[in-house]
């Protein structure tokens, strides 16, 4: 693997694609244990257009120990370093006959245990039980998500589209784009591959057009100790 490559992505693009992290193998066993998962729970969502778990380390226990191989911890540190540490996760499935869309938009809001009037924490929001903030922008500059693949994933199947180098302006209000400038690029990933990628970058996603699913794993990490008693509500 050519990290060297891929930092240089992650730095100028905001992006970047590393496939084979999972063996084939390996991703029909994590299917297997979300499959068998009991899915009457708070943290399970499931709707005609999308099946979703919140808090998926901590919804499905077992997953951990497939998601965090020694491949996927090697990979991270080369790329990042030592010190960060999970703050969300999120399973997605869009069905094969999905209508479901996201808008472009950026990641800008972090899940923490309890709302605590700090300068530089707004807005507050609360959603599940979970309370929600935006962090000063040198917080979400240093993290960074992964999005695990668990199916080929394209432009049929609702693969992201991104807008690279855009998570070097700062916060974007998606109504000032410019699609005339800033050239979108979707990001095809094998499945057991991942997407790494930067908060700030902007992102979307289309409806599903080839009766394909799209199941994905999505982890959040930051290095970043939170101030005056605030804790990452996530923390893994």
């Amino acid at each position: 693997m050519d990290i060297a490559r891929h930092q240089h992505k992650i730095k100028t693009d905001g992006f970047t694609v590393v496939n084979a992290i999972y063996t084939d193998a390996e991703v029909n066993t994590i299917i297997a244990a979300i499959e068998r998962a009991d899915k009457t729970g708070p943290l399970f969502r499931q709707t005609d257009d999308l099946f979703a778990i919140r808090q998926f380390l901590k919804a499905i226990p077992c997953i951990s120990a497939l998601i965090f191989t020694n491949r996927l911890h090697a990979c991270l540190q080369m790329l990042f370093g030592e010190g960060y540490f999970v703050v969300k996760s999120i399973y997605f499935d869009k069905p094969a006959l999905s209508n479901w869309f996201v808008a472009w938009h950026q990641d800008l809001t972090i899940s923490v245990d309890k709302k605590n009037d700090i300068a530089g924490y707004v807005p507050w929001t609360l959603k599940h039980n979970q309370f929600a903030v935006q962090p000063p922008l040198n917080i979400l500059e240093d993290n960074f998500t992964i999005r695990i693949h668990l199916d080929d994933t394209d432009e049929g199947n609702g693969a992201l589209k991104v807008i690279p180098g855009s998570h070097l302006d700062g916060v974007i209000r998606p109504e000032s784009i410019n699609h005339q400038v800033f050239t979108s690029v979707t990001s095809n990933v094998q499945a057991g591959g991942m997407m790494v990628m930067r908060p700030l970058l902007m992102h979307a996603s289309g409806r599903t057009s080839d009766n394909r699913k799209r199941r994905v794993v999505h982890i959040e990490f930051s290095r970043t100790e939170l101030p005056d008693g605030l804790s990452w509500a996530e923390r893994f």
